[in-house]
């Protein structure tokens, strides 16, 4: 078994409240050092402020500003050059899929599609393909 490193930190963010607490347990119940923010005009703020999460994962829907606006405004600003980013959306069309890669992101997941556990199990097998490189 691999031995034990320091808890990595995520930074979730969706609009949907209900969805965020779980996805911060289950996180959580990993060893993640977990931060949230119910939108992304908090989370730029946030960021803004100095939180350098390893990894994000983020909505593409969200109200006042979508996640693809928040992906180019992450660029625009370079608040988080070497931080992971991964959307998690019902957005599921192959256009948005590939916009959402072409801003930066790193993966690509769909909520309706996966389970909090499997959403979990994907972003801890991003973030070891990131370690590897």
């Amino acid at each position: 078994m691999a031995k034990e490193k320091t808890a990595h930190s995520i930074f979730v963010i969706d609009d949907d409240t209900f969805l965020l607490d779980m996805y911060a347990l289950k996180f959580t119940e990993e060893g993640f050092q977990v931060s949230t923010s119910a939108g992304t005009l908090e989370a730029l703020e946030k960021l803004r402020g100095g939180a350098a999460p390893e990894i994000i994962l983020v909505d593409l829907v969200t109200p006042a500003m979508d996640g693809f606006a928040f992906l180019e405004q992450l660029h625009k600003e370079n608040l988080v050059p070497n931080t992971l980013i991964i959307i998690l959306s019902n957005l599921g069309q192959q256009d948005d899929i590939n916009r959402a890669l072409k801003l930066g992101a790193a993966g690509y997941i769909i909520k309706a599609s996966n389970t909090p556990t499997e959403v979990v199990n994907r972003v801890i097998e991003e973030l070891k393909k990131c370690e590897k490189k």
